[in-house]
């Protein structure tokens, strides 16, 4: 048989963790591969993210838009009791309903080994992201003899952090926001505790154990588990991390490390389609000049809390900048409250919205053509791909860093949750490409700080003009990585050719 004809055979299953968030990059993952690599197919597990039977309708878009090649199946709902639930953060959330799905996926995964199982198509591999190795999913790859990958869909930076996390803990007493002194990790900007991610700024909650637990086992690659690490991220980005990575793998046995991204949507199925005319506000766009407008958007589950949504509302519009802002209600308890799920039904129309900005905001930034404002959503890779779109304040998630290096579209940061305050200390330090306001003692960013970091990011001064140009430069660094012989193309295609011999190294 020749090398192409076993290159056809060749079979990938993919197993995101619940939430659109974790789902795109791994869909993207893998029409990438299938794409490049002449003949892949890929099945994605679809583990429900709650109770109800009802699948999220940008989820559903998403799924029904696979191109050949592309299939998934959809596990039952877990059914997690309430019990559980109360007092748990979203990370050991997420972690529950993977265990709980574990007889399911393991059942699926054999059933398609069986189905591949012949002369003609072998099962390859297994990928999954760093919560699917908490759920336990390492293990059933591991009995059913099948390559395990992890992919690890946040930047580099992270991803030393976590290999560094055993020492860290055995180094340091105290919570790590109390430490006087960064951590400097080899390769990166100075990371101080305050910037950490969310899973590692309580020491005795049984999220931080869950990550340490974890992070020892990445980092020693205990059991001979993992075959290999996928990085959303390139050489050119991150050069210093990546080597320091690197670095690590030559003297131990951890799994070695491909930096394949920069990985991004690549387009989007409509919300709720487009004869309705919810694609307004690219027209919106159409006609302002180029570079003009500031996009102001969340991600796919975060929100502001009440004081924070009005306080911004009026910094944008004394700013005097075009915006174009996607909005949600306020949440008062948590910033990401549809971090597995998603917002949607929330904020149906501008009516419901007027009840939670400022009083009369929405008619004077409309009669003075200053800003639009969308509820719940918009296609942001389309917004971002816009040439009028000038600026991006963002809350720091990796998939938007990526979207707005490759548009070339410089950042406000404004971190939520996670691991975005990390992302947002890269962005703003590392790679210059992003400004980061600064908020008050109650943890508010006034309106006249909104002001001042649009108008310097905006408008024609020095620091608005280095931000820009850093931004061009990186998107010329990521198109090249995703060129034919490119970095990333490279590493990919490293791994498809283990994949095509049915071997993990």
């Amino acid at each position: 048989m020749s090398t192409q004809e076993q290159a056809a055979l060749s079979h990938v299953a993919m197993i995101p963790s619940p939430g659109m968030g974790h789902l795109i990059p791994i869909v993207e993952l893998a029409k990438l591969l299938v794409s490049h690599h002449h003949g892949f197919s890929v099945t994605f597990f679809i583990i429900a993210n709650s109770s109800s039977s009802q699948m999220p309708e940008t989820q559903e878009a998403l799924l029904r838009s696979l191109p050949a090649n592309l299939d998934y199946i959809c596990l039952p709902p877990p059914g997690l009791p309430s019990s559980e639930l109360a007092a748990a953060t979203t990370e050991v959330v997420i972690g529950l309903t993977i265990a709980r799905s574990l007889p399911l996926i393991h059942d699926a995964l054999d059933e398609l080994i069986t189905t591949k199982r012949d002369d003609r198509h072998h099962l390859a591999g297994i990928v999954i992201d760093p919560f699917g190795m908490m759920g336990g999913i390492g293990d059933i790859a591991k009995e059913l003899k099948v390559p395990l990958y992890m992919y690890f869909g946040t930047a580099a930076m992270n991803l030393l952090f976590t290999f560094h996390l055993p020492r860290l803990d055995q180094e340091v007493e105290c919570e790590y926001r109390d430490m006087t002194d960064p951590v400097d990790l080899p390769g990166c900007v100075p990371l101080h505790g305050k910037d950490f991610a969310d899973p590692f700024q309580d020491r005795t909650s049984e999220t931080y154990k869950r990550f340490l637990d974890q992070s020892r086992r990445w980092s020693s690659n205990r059991d001979n588990m993992l075959e290999g690490i996928l990085l959303n991220s390139f050489a050119e980005l991150e050069p210093g991390a990546i080597q320091a990575l690197q670095n690590i793998i030559d003297v131990g046995r951890r799994p070695p490390v491909y930096p394949i991204g920069p990985i991004i949507r690549s387009g989007s199925p409509d919300h709720n389609g487009s004869a309705d005319g919810s694609d307004h506000y690219l027209r919106w766009l159409d006609h302002h000049p180029r570079s003009s407008v500031l996009f102001v958007a969340f991600g796919s589950g975060g929100t502001l809390s009440s004081a924070q949504l009005h306080e911004l509302a009026l910094g944008l519009e004394l700013s005097g900048q075009r915006f174009l802002w996607i909005v949600r209600s306020p949440n008062d308890n948590s910033s990401c409250p549809s971090y597995c799920g998603e917002a949607q039904g929330v904020d149906p129309d501008l009516v419901g919205l007027g009840n939670f900005l400022p009083n009369g905001f929405l008619e004077r930034t409309r009669e003075r053509g200053l800003g639009l404002v969308v509820p719940s959503w918009a296609c942001q890779v389309k917004v971002l791909g816009h040439s009028s779109t000038g600026g991006f304040l963002t809350h720091c998630g990796w998939n938007s860093a990526l979207e707005s290096i490759m548009h070339g579209v410089p950042l406000i940061a404004w971190p939520l949750y996670a691991e975005q305050k990390t992302n947002a200390v890269l962005l703003t330090q590392g790679l210059k490409m992003a400004l980061r306001p600064k908020p008050d003692d109650n943890g508010i960013v006034d309106r006249e700080e909104v002001c001042k970091i649009v108008k310097d990011l905006m408008e024609d001064g020095e620091q608005g003009k280095r931000i820009r140009e850093r931004a061009r430069e990186l998107k010329e660094s990521a198109h090249r990585a995703l060129a034919e012989h490119g970095s990333s193309s490279h590493a990919l295609a490293q791994v498809a050719v283990k994949w095509r011999r049915g071997r993990g190294h």
